[in-house]
């Protein structure tokens, strides 16, 4: 299914029909890459909230100065925070697929929550209708193609 030539209300049915389906049938690689992740997680970080230097290094070498959807300014009281784009809670075996992780700021990342993508988008759109041509670029099509099969 080719997902670039969807309209939005399309793309807002396939948010209701997909968005809210827990995905609880994992393969063997599915669960390892997830128990790796766990692991990596509870040794190297602190409650996975990007404290180690690997996870800091990454995060600078893969955000800007400002946050990509409300194009604020980094600062201290609301820096920089990894993501995952499809949430951690309904596809845990992408917890380590970098295609589904990006750098947002902190209240960004609070507000997006545990909201799948295309729930993602369609509150941007309602919420923030000048964010909305930006947070398309990010949108994970290879990721919401792979969920589909």
């Amino acid at each position: 299914m080719n997902l670039e030539n969807k309209t939005l209300k399309e793309l807002f049915d396939l948010v209701d029909k997909i968005g809210k389906k827990r995905y609880n049938r994992l393969t063997e690689q599915d669960f390892s890459n997830y128990k790796q992740y766990d692991h990596w997680r509870y040794i190297n970080s602190n409650f996975g909230t990007g404290s180690t230097q690997e996870s800091k290094d990454w995060v600078t070498d893969h955000s800007d100065s400002h946050c990509p959807i409300c194009n604020i300014r980094y600062h201290k009281d609301n820096g920089r925070t990894i993501d995952h784009k499809l949430p951690r809670s309904k596809y845990p075996w992408l917890s380590m697929e970098f295609k589904n992780l990006w750098v947002i700021c902190r209240d960004c990342n609070q507000e997006k929550g545990e909201m799948d993508w295309y729930e993602y988008e369609r509150y941007i759109f309602i919420r923030y209708p000048k964010s909305y041509s930006d947070l398309r670029i990010y949108r994970p099509i290879q990721l919401i193609q792979l969920k589909k099969s």
